[in-house]
């Protein structure tokens, strides 16, 4: 029993000082080297394609599309003219079924800002007081910025209008005939 105690801890000393020799420390890496360049990836040279697209450019002419521009800007603008109406955004100061409530809060929109024109509208079964016809929601924020200090529940809602220079074209023909 003896020898095997003996035998256990010779192995024990061996193992403890076979390991110490093995790792040798940071000083067994410092000529360590790896040749990565086979599999990194190969990246054009930027200049050189640069200058290689400005001389291919210079060589080819540019054909000006200001004539196509203003063809086709003219034929957006008359279609728009024809279509009666357009979106856009107005803010909603007050929405209710209360007449006189709507009444008090267009007068008192006139007190309050009277270079504001406030404008009530009858939709089945309520009184809207809008303010405003704005192409964009971002012109809509100024009003609603002044209007909210003094009526916390307006808000700015999507809305349509009509234009302003439309005109039916049966209105147009009735005209017409009457003058005949």
């Amino acid at each position: 029993m003896k020898a095997v105690w003996i035998l256990g801890l010779v192995v024990v000393v061996v193992g403890c000082n076979s390991s110490k020799s093995a790792s040798g420390g940071a000083s067994a890496y410092a000529s360590y080297q790896e040749n990565l360049t086979s599999s990194l990836p190969v990246y054009p040279d930027y200049e050189a394609e640069l200058a290689a697209q400005s001389n291919a450019n210079a060589n080819t002419s540019v054909k000006t599309v200001d004539g196509e521009l203003d063809q086709k800007i003219q034929e957006i603008y008359n279609k728009n003219i024809t279509e009666p109406y357009f979106n856009g955004y107005s803010v909603l100061v007050y929405s209710g079924i209360d007449r006189t409530k709507a009444f008090e809060t267009q007068d008192e929109l006139k007190e309050y800002f009277p270079e504001i024109k406030a404008e009530m509208q009858y939709q089945e079964p309520r009184y809207l007081v809008k303010v405003g016809k704005f192409n964009y929601k971002i012109e809509a924020h100024k009003s609603f910025s002044l209007i909210k200090s003094q009526f916390p529940t307006a808000r700015i809602i999507q809305d349509r209008f009509q234009r302003k220079e439309y005109e039916a074209p049966e209105i147009l023909d009735s005209n017409a005939e009457g003058q005949n």
